[in-house]
């Protein structure tokens, strides 16, 4: 087995959560997830947990280190992992977050793009049973992750894309392809 960084990006109701969960049961491979460093900012901080400062924090470290910041704050976490294992890398969003691992890992380092046509992800996201949204939350909200956090570079220079717009064992299948080709298994 080759061991290698993957990434799994793509824009909200892709997929990304079913396919990082997925990856992980089939694998067995931990998984970094950026966003638990807002998590424990909030908690180092004795601030609440709510929206409000979930936001201040993201905005805040971003002011403090640049788009880059959670991939540099979750480096140390990933090379730990890496010492034994592969490693999922869940909610890289910006394209300078990309520019951060691939500096540091090279060619291991492998992004995994869902993608799912707008349509499609606006069915998903108002039909969620939490926080569902409406097809002007969706649009506004993508344009919001393309333009504000980047989003689109690690999208558009995935090693792999898979195209999500049937049922979740579908795009299981098509992620078996990808993980044999990327590690082995």
């Amino acid at each position: 087995m080759n061991k290698t960084i993957l990434a799994i990006v793509g824009l909200p109701g892709a997929g990304k959560t079913e396919a990082t969960q997925y990856v992980m049961e089939k694998t067995g491979w931990p998984k970094v997830y950026f966003g638990q460093i807002v998590m424990d900012e909030i908690q180092k901080r004795g601030l609440s947990l709510n929206e409000d400062n979930e936001k201040f924090i993201r905005e805040d470290l971003r002011i403090k280190y640049g788009m880059s910041a959670f991939a540099i704050l979750s480096l140390p976490k990933i090379q730990e992992f890496y010492k034994n294992t592969s490693v999922i890398l869940e909610s890289l969003y910006s394209w300078e977050e990309y520019l951060v691992i691939e500096k540091e890992f090279g060619v291991l380092f492998k992004v995994l793009a869902i993608y799912a046509s707008p349509d499609t992800r606006i069915e998903r996201l108002k039909s969620r049973p939490h926080r569902p949204l409406t097809s002007d939350e969706v649009k506004s909200r993508d344009y919001s992750q393309i333009a504000n956090l980047h989003q689109a570079g690690p999208i558009a220079r995935a090693d792999y894309t898979i195209i999500n717009e049937g049922t979740p064992e579908e795009m299981f299948e098509k992620i078996d392809v990808v993980l044999k080709v990327v590690s082995g298994i």
